[in-house]
């Protein structure tokens, strides 16, 4: 059966720059070229949703269970180098917030990445372009399986969407969930991505903190 469009799969990965560097994996002897402490996690994702690269996605799609290499240039990945996004910093910005930039230190700009490329005098040269920026890529590919279970499917949209591990119970066609006062509008706002990407209704339940 070839997998379509908000399919839910599970897979292994590992990306690699052209030429064989790992940049990104989730199988335990590719991670550790990464982070000797990181343990290899699932991942789970429906396809089509943006929840992957729109690149593997389009390669996916119509495809059958099994193991695939998949060569990414970088429309298709991480986009183009944008030469505007090096741009010069007052140093003082980084003093004023007690940090010292140094020559390949990474920095959180307002939610953007930024890396230093260099430092003269009261100026700071930075790289807000992702790193993969104007890179060819390739992805290995296995999928181990597709997903039909309502659960394993509301579960992995939520650790997509909300970073996070949320009680949940599917009933009448509907998924509640139960999160804190202070979050309720915040996913409240997500219902017709629920609705669009496993057909379910939301219904979000406010509960104390302590019963979560």
């Amino acid at each position: 059966m070839t997998l379509q469009k908000k399919d839910f799969i599970e897979i292994e990965f590992t990306g690699k720059i052209k030429g064989g560097e790992v940049f990104d994996s989730n199988i335990k002897k590719d991670l550790e070229h990464l982070n000797p402490e990181a343990k290899p996690k699932p991942l789970v994702f429906s396809l089509g949703e943006g929840m992957f690269l729109k690149g593997i996605d389009d390669f996916l799609i119509g495809k059958e269970v099994g193991k695939y290499t998949i060569e990414l240039s970088p429309d298709k990945a991480f986009g183009p180098r944008i030469p505007d996004f090096v741009q010069k910093v007052p140093i003082k910005i980084f003093h004023s917030q007690n940090l010292n930039p140094v020559p390949g230190a990474l920095f959180n700009f307002d939610g953007r990445i930024a890396k230093v490329l260099s430092v003269s005098g009261g100026r700071v040269m930075v790289d807000f372009n992702n790193p993969l920026a104007g890179k060819d890529v390739i992805y290995e590919i296995n999928i181990l399986r597709k997903i039909d279970d309502m659960n394993e499917k509301v579960k992995s949209l939520i650790d997509f969407l909300f970073r996070r591990e949320m009680n949940f119970k599917i009933e009448n066609e509907k998924v509640i969930i139960e999160v804190e006062k202070n979050l309720v509008q915040f996913v409240e706002m997500f219902k017709e991505k629920f609705k669009d990407i496993i057909g379910l209704d939301l219904e979000v339940k406010a509960v104390d903190q302590k019963s979560q």
